[in-house]
Parts: C-alpha cells; structure tokens; sequence
C-alpha cells in the first residue's frame, strides 16, 4: 500500500513535470498539456485511495476505486508492448516521454492491483518456502485449444514476413523493396542484418510470443525458468511468466479486436484505408487482415492461457 501511496505521488509529479516543461505525452506529439494533467489527476487519486487504505484499511468503497484506478493506468499503458519491441530491435521510439508514461502506468497497475487485494493475501496461511506454487500442471484441454488457435493464427503471419526476408515478392511488393520501406523508415542495423539474412525480427519475435503461450498452459511452463543458473534451486515467482503475458494480452488483444472491427468496415467499403507502401489498397487490406487477425487470435488466446495460468499456480490456502 506504501508503494502505491509513493508511486501515485510520483506519478502525479511525472505529469506535473512534463506539463510545466511543455513535454507531449501523446504517442504522435501536440496536445502537450491535456495528456499531463490526466497523469497529474490520475496519480493524485491513485494516491489519495491509497492513503485512505492505509489510514481506514481495505474498504469495498475503496477496493472498486483501486479497481477503477488500475484500469485506468491500464489503458495509459497500452501499446508499451510495442514500445518494447521497437527497443528489442534496436530502434528508438517516437516519444520517449510517452514510453516512459506507459512504463509508469503499467507499474501503477500492478501495484493498484496488488493494493486492491492485499488485505485477502493478508489473512491466507503462511506456508513453507517451496510450497507455495502448487505442482506443475497442464491447462484443461479448452484453454490448450485456444493455444492451438493462437500459434496457428501467427502462421500465416509469420510465413508473410519470411517470405519478404528471403527475397520473395508478395501482396505487389518483393522483398527488396520492403528491405528499402524498412530501411527509409529508421530501422536499425540488426534488424536490416537480420532481415538480409531472410530472418524477419517480427516473425522471430511472433516465435518467443508462441513460447510464451505453450509455456502458460503445459506443466514445462511452472519451472522453465529453474533451468536457468541465477534462478536455479529457487522458489520461480508466479509473476515471471504473467508479467510479459499480462502486457502483451493488454496491448494485443484490444489492438487486434478493434482492428478486425476497422478492417471489416474498409472490406465493406464503409470507410476507406490508405495504401501505403503497397500498389493498391486491396494489397494493403490482404496484409493488414493478415497482421491484425494475428493479433486479434493470439492477444486473446494470451488471455485465456494468462488467466488459466493464474488459477493453476495460486498459493494453496
């Protein structure tokens, strides 16, 4: 409760800061105070709720308003996911300012969260170290069929922008020509080594996402991280594997479900979608479904494999 007491208060000052220094924090610029003073009010309500818990204890009242913060600094998080593969690769993003502000948010979150629960952890039984995580165990057959959908909606994502790397010419643009879009664009120079060597950063990123997703629901995905040196012989953290699963859920799956709602309204011709660097906006649509779908499928299968994931591993009371 401390923590999110002194996190909200410094929140607010983050805000604060980059209004008074006239710092945009929109993804694309302009509007430099509107999106401050949302920080600013944000956090100070995040930290009076919190002194308020610390003062008068957990209340219900108080519970639906932790709750209510924390969705809040939900949706400033979103899109940090793409952020942080912008910097796996090797580029910078748009906005420091603002990448930094989804980081905040997205620790907000998770203290508001961990706020708005504390006093139920609080009262479990105390139990040995080791003990806590229950033994390993697959998810029903349900939730590793929504992982079977998720990998196989990566596929033809995946098998598009390996065919680019490897040189071939699909939806009216050769790889050569991406290689050059890519090139224009700023990107860096592993991720143009990596493409010359018909290795697509995405699709190898789309890899580790499948990784992650069997790892939520078979019994290998409890203790994988045992097998590294630093974390032999110690109790894994549930938090481990859900950190990254919860940001890429928050950011995929809502990217992709109002995607899909977008694309489906240019395929029917209700708004109209710009080419881009593609010969006709029909080549432009086949690629975006391709993306977006992608998206949309595997963000929610995250959710499904997260959420299993969470249930199978709770402390035992």
């Amino acid at each position: 409760m401390t923590a999110t007491l002194v996190w909200g208060v410094a929140y607010a000052g983050f805000g604060l800061a980059c209004v008074l220094s006239g710092t945009s924090l929109s993804h694309f610029g302009g509007d430099a105070e509107g999106m401050g003073w949302a920080v600013v009010a944000v956090g100070m309500t995040a930290a009076l709720i919190s002194a308020a818990v610390v003062r008068y204890g957990m209340r219900p009242t108080l519970r639906v308003l932790l709750l209510s913060a924390c969705a809040l600094t939900g949706v400033m998080a979103f899109s940090l996911l793409m952020d942080v593969i912008t910097l796996m690769l090797g580029q910078g993003v748009d906005s420091p300012a603002s990448t930094a502000n989804k980081a905040l948010a997205a620790v907000g979150a998770v203290l508001l969260a961990a706020t708005s629960r504390s006093d139920r952890s609080d009262h479990l039984p105390a139990v040995p170290d080791g003990t806590a995580v229950p033994k390993p165990s697959a998810a029903p057959r349900s939730v590793q069929l929504a992982a079977w959908v998720g990998t196989l909606a990566f596929l033809p994502y995946a098998a598009m922008k390996t065919y680019w790397a490897s040189g071939g010419t699909f939806a009216g643009v050769a790889g050569e020509e991406m290689l050059a879009v890519s090139e224009r664009n700023g990107a860096s120079g592993i991720f143009l080594a990596l493409e010359s060597w018909g290795l697509d950063p995405t699709a190898l990123l789309a890899l580790l996402g499948v990784f992650l997703l069997w790892g939520l629901v078979r019994p290998w995905g409890q203790v994988f991280p045992r097998w590294t040196p630093f974390l032999r012989g110690r109790r894994v953290p549930r938090s481990l594997p859900l950190a990254p699963a919860l940001l890429g859920a928050a950011t995929l799956a809502p990217y992709g479900v109002v995607g899909i709602g977008y694309l489906a309204l240019v395929t029917g011709g209700a708004v109209t979608m710009g080419r881009g660097d593609f010969p006709s906006e029909g080549d432009a649509l086949l690629v975006a479904w391709i993306g977006i779908t992608a998206f949309a499928v595997y963000g929610v299968a995250l959710v499904v494999a997260a959420r299993s994931y969470w249930l199978r591993t709770r402390p035992a009371a």
